[in-house]
């Protein structure tokens, strides 16, 4: 199966990310994204969309094509003030974390997009588990040899970015022991989780075209592997990571793609460098221990076995793309990636709220004052940016 591949400036950028519409008084999910898309009136010249998702408590933040982090996250909190212009006065906010910690995924409602519910007649109760909230950056490839390399590259990242972001530890109420229950939901549906690798192109387009003969997929897009090459747009998506609450968190983590596509794949495509894939043993080792530990994980990070505490690589990587930070103009959202680090998970600071530990059933009293201290520092961060 021939898959072309769309030409796109290497490097740039484009940021989805999603966001849950939340009841400001009690922390619940609200089901009404139609509503508020049929009242939404944006200026067409703007570059942004502000689109619907799966459910029907969900409305993503997607970005035009972007040269610089810093234009990315100026077009998303746009867009976020312009839907909290909208659910001021129905007393509602605007929620990311990896997963709504209380909410029982039957009692939502599923969008009527023919997509969507033909993934829903497809995956039936699992559909229902979607409760789920991420932040995903496309990095732009200038030619079609660079996105086996680039996943490749990414996917030896995969710890560090999961790790970073990890903010969902509560699902249905309970403590579940994980720093990203999330990352674990989110593989159970047949085209969703760890992707396969490749050295070459043509190899992706021959399992593509198996998972088309077979009747899989009746299109790439509804292959959803948490990183993946997109032909459409000419990029590699990184969708690797929890939702987090603030422009600054989202910014530290495309900064952080962005800087690593570009260290893997950022010259001539002809000097492209072979990059190693890591055994898939190991991969699904980094991805678990990322899941359960957060930023205390230590990981796997060479073929050869090597384990390095996710905090001391994280610090080697980030004093290493330095100087290409600066080159692509976001050292400044980089060194976000520190902040992050110092002020640990998301998920290790609500457990501390909560004082809660594994199979803890926690108050929906206490879990709605996650939701809406959370929903806070989103509206605050949308309000103040510049």
């Amino acid at each position: 199966m021939r898959l072309d591949f769309a030409k796109s400036a290497q490097s740039s950028i484009g940021i989805e990310w999603e966001l849950g519409l939340v009841d400001a008084d009690t922390g619940e999910l609200r089901n009404v994204s139609d509503d508020i898309l049929a009242q939404l009136k944006l200026p067409s010249d703007e570059p942004y969309q502000i689109v619907g998702e799966f459910m029907l408590n969900t409305l993503e933040l997607v970005t035009g094509v972007c040269n610089t982090v810093d234009e990315g996250l100026d077009q998303l909190a746009s867009a976020g003030r312009h839907i909290l212009e909208l659910i001021d006065t129905d007393d509602m906010a605007l929620f990311s974390q990896g997963t709504h910690p209380f909410a029982f995924g039957l009692d939502e409602r599923i969008s009527s997009g023919q997509r969507y519910q033909k993934l829903l007649d497809k995956t039936q109760y699992w559909a229902y588990q979607m409760l789920i909230y991420g932040v995903h950056a496309h990095i732009g490839l200038d030619h079609v040899a660079k996105a086996m390399p680039a996943v490749n590259y990414l996917i030896q990242y995969y710890p560090h970015m999961l790790a970073l972001s990890a903010s969902s530890p509560y699902w249905g109420g309970y403590d579940t022991g994980y720093a990203s229950q999330r990352t674990l939901i989110f593989q159970q549906l047949p085209t969703t989780g760890l992707p396969f690798q490749f050295h070459q192109w043509s190899e992706y387009e021959h399992v593509v075209g198996d998972l088309f003969n077979v009747g899989v997929v009746d299109d790439v897009t509804e292959v959803r592997w948490d990183i993946r090459p997109v032909p459409r747009f000419g990029t590699v998506e990184q969708r690797v990571c929890d939702g987090v609450a603030t422009l600054q968190q989202v910014g530290a983590i495309t900064a952080l793609t962005q800087c690593l596509v570009h260290e893997a794949v950022g010259g001539d495509a002809d000097a492209v460098r072979e990059i190693d894939i890591l055994p898939p043993w190991f991969v699904q080792e980094n991805k678990w221990r990322a899941a359960r530990y957060g930023l205390e994980a230590d990981i796997i990070i060479d073929t050869a076995g090597t384990q390095l505490p996710v905090t001391q690589h994280l610090d080697q990587t980030l004093n290493r793309l330095e100087p290409i930070a600066a080159e692509l103009k976001c050292a400044r959202e980089l060194s976000w990636v520190e902040d992050m680090i110092r002020s640990d998970t998301s998920a290790a600071r609500q457990r501390a709220q909560t004082q809660s530990t594994f199979g803890h059933r926690v108050s929906q009293e206490k879990l709605a004052a996650l939701v809406l201290d959370s929903a806070a520092e989103t509206g605050q961060s949308l309000r103040t940016w510049r």
